[in-house]
């Protein structure tokens, strides 16, 4: 089970894959469109990428404003999804990805990468928040109720 991560955005997508197990997530690569509404590399990119990684579904950054409601932005995203969806036959989860750019500039920053390089990797950072996120959740989510039960045994 190898799941996508990906950070939309109106001219790139930052893409990241976790492990065969599901535990971590790692950048991958920005893919770069010209135009905005010129999907077709994009998709076919996406789609190497997840052969290349037997991916099995796909999180989709989903960016609501701070406040919860859907802008602009989130319902081009939608659109995405459902073109990203009707294109690869995967699964698609959208996903919140309130401050994940804020995040992967902070991480980027902190780990010493110049200003002028930030802007090449700060997307595939970004989709590798996403993704952790998704997977720290679902972990969550899945063992959850364990980890309570053995912490109050003790």
């Amino acid at each position: 089970m190898r799941i996508m991560g990906l950070d939309y955005g109106s001219k790139t997508v930052g893409v990241a894959v976790c492990d065969p197990l599901g535990y971590t997530a790692q950048a991958v690569e920005t893919i770069v469109r010209k135009e905005e509404n010129k999907f077709r590399e994009t998709f076919r990119r996406i789609e190497e990428l997840a052969r290349e990684f037997e991916i099995t579904s796909i999180v989709l950054g989903y960016p609501k404003n701070m406040d919860g409601s859907v802008g602009e932005r989130a319902r081009k995203t939608e659109e995405f999804k459902d073109m990203l969806e009707k294109r690869t036959g995967f699964p698609v989860i959208l996903w919140d990805e309130r401050l994940t750019t804020v995040e992967a500039n902070g991480i980027l920053r902190e780990s010493g990468v110049p200003a002028s390089e930030r802007k090449k990797v700060i997307d595939q950072v970004a989709a590798g928040i996403i993704l952790q996120s998704y997977l720290d959740t679902m972990e969550r989510m899945r063992f959850g109720s364990d980890e309570r039960n053995d912490e109050s045994s003790e």
